[in-house]
């Protein structure tokens, strides 16, 4: 499959234009001006808010201008992240994307499809006039993936549709009614860093890299092993047996990615380097047969490393191990009526961000309320224990299912007319925006869908190329039966 013969022709040609255009969460300006320029182009009322979202009002076919208006969903940021041997930088480079069978993928970095091919759709139809429909409002949000600021800053009003699709799902076939409310637990260990000059230490530099990774949410229960929590099994151990102290730290990256990448300076007395070494090996071939159907490219660096000028105090150090090894993650309880994972919770980051402050970043996920705010206290009062200061985020609602929902109705019927089977029906793991529409928009009749992606927030993020194709017939084969 060549890219010159990509289907739809007209999606994957607004893909490639929306892929040139740098667009980093929280960074957004190019893409909103972007945006902005195509819908006036087109000559269609085109506005954006105060956080940056952008409208775009398209006018219905002759005939159907009676019909309910219908918007149209994406969010226009996307998740940064790359290979560490690769030159990119997001703020100013292009994503090159490339074919590799059935999918498409980008050269070392994350592809973006997450959200620009929904985009791209939106932009589809902005641009053809053959389509047949009522009146669209096709709305493309800022900051979906670390924080859902732009849903979040959306005033009442900024929408005018009675029914919405958001086009933010990853797998073909599956309808979404439903999603997890999340919230974001930081803490922060502080301390004056201890000088040493190196005498009788063995300075080591530990890796944990190649995994799978993936989204926090949708991937949380494929047990993909999390990089952060392997690390922290071996520091616990060598604090047991060697003293093991930490000199830095930076391990994980995006609150929302299950971690790829962890490493760390440490310390230990001379005495013990080859049993270091030797633990190393051992370790790293335990968790190798534990995760050997989900991680096959997993790699355990232990090289010698210089001697720093300073290492974590015994105390923090002692405390921040503990509290590493202590903490949740993954899975916490499935769904008691559904098939999906209700509560979950994510060990994303710990970095020393500057001499003596090391942070840790957690996610937390649930559909029931009551439950996310128990994993978030749970996640808290672990690295409360260890004397760190604690925050816990205000976060996000979860999005409930309507069991009257005509759009739905519409999904499902036109599905069956065009693919000849059903269908599935369910909720995800993960925070989509229809949550903090729910709130803002009583009685807005929603659902999601999408083309299928893995590897999504991860460098071996991929699009399934055909299935963009039935994604798009869906799509304009609701918008003309609404």
């Amino acid at each position: 499959m060549q890219q010159a013969t990509l289907s739809p022709a007209l999606v994957f040609e607004m893909f490639g234009r929306i892929n040139a255009v740098p667009r980093p969460s929280k960074h957004e300006g190019k893409m909103i001006a972007f945006l902005k320029d195509f819908g006036e182009g087109l000559g269609l009322e085109t506005k954006v808010d105060e956080v940056g979202n952008v409208l775009i009002r398209k006018p219905a076919s002759k005939g159907m201008e009676d019909r309910p208006v219908v918007v149209l969903q994406s969010h226009m940021d996307m998740v940064c992240e790359k290979n560490r041997d690769v030159d990119f930088d997001f703020l100013h480079d292009a994503i090159q994307t490339y074919v590799d069978g059935e999918w498409m993928r980008a050269k070392g970095t994350t592809l973006g499809a997450d959200d620009g091919i929904g985009c791209a759709m939106e932009m589809a139809i902005l641009a053809d006039d053959s389509l047949v429909h009522g009146p669209i409002e096709c709305v493309f949000t800022v900051d979906e993936e670390t924080g859902l600021s732009g849903a979040e800053g959306m005033k009442p009003g900024f929408m005018s549709g009675q029914m919405l699709i958001n086009l933010d799902s990853e797998d073909e076939g599956e309808l979404f009614v439903s999603c997890a409310g999340g919230c974001g637990t930081t803490a922060t260990f502080r301390f004056q860093p201890e000088a040493t000059d190196g005498a009788g230490l063995f300075f080591m530099r530990l890796a944990v890299k190649g995994l799978t990774g993936g989204h926090s949410g949708d991937d949380i229960d494929k047990k993909r092993a999390n990089a952060n929590k392997l690390l922290a099994r071996y520091l616990y151990d060598g604090l047991k047996a060697w003293g093991l102290r930490l000199a830095d730290i930076q391990a994980g990256g995006l609150h929302n990615a299950i971690p790829r990448e962890a490493e760390c300076i440490v310390a230990i007395p001379n005495k013990y380097k080859e049993e270091a070494r030797v633990r190393w090996n051992v370790f790293a071939a335990e968790v190798e047969e534990e995760f050997s159907a989900t991680e096959t490219s997993m790699q355990f660096l232990l090289e010698s490393h210089e001697p720093t000028a300073t290492l974590f105090t015994e105390d923090v150090n002692r405390r921040l191990i503990l509290a590493l090894q202590a903490v949740d993650n993954g899975v916490y309880a499935m769904s008691q009526t559904i098939a999906l994972v209700e509560t979950s919770s994510n060990l994303a980051s710990i970095r020393q961000v500057e001499p003596g402050v090391v942070k840790v970043v957690t996610s937390q996920r649930s559909s029931l309320m009551s439950n996310r705010h128990n994993m978030s206290h749970t996640v808290a009062a672990a690295f409360e224990l260890a004397g760190a200061e604690v925050e816990i985020g205000d976060g996000y609602p979860g999005w409930a299912m309507n069991p009257k929902s005509e759009i739905l109705r519409i999904a499902k019927e036109q599905y069956v007319r065009l693919f000849g089977k059903e269908p599935v029906v369910r909720g995800i793991h993960a925070g989509l925006e229809c949550g903090l529409f729910s709130e803002k928009y009583p009685g807005l009749d929603m659902v999601s869908f999408g083309p299928t992606l893995r590897g999504v927030h991860s460098p071996d993020e991929r699009l399934l190329i055909p299935t963009v194709d039935m994604v798009w017939r869906h799509l304009l084969a609701i918008l003309a039966n609404v």
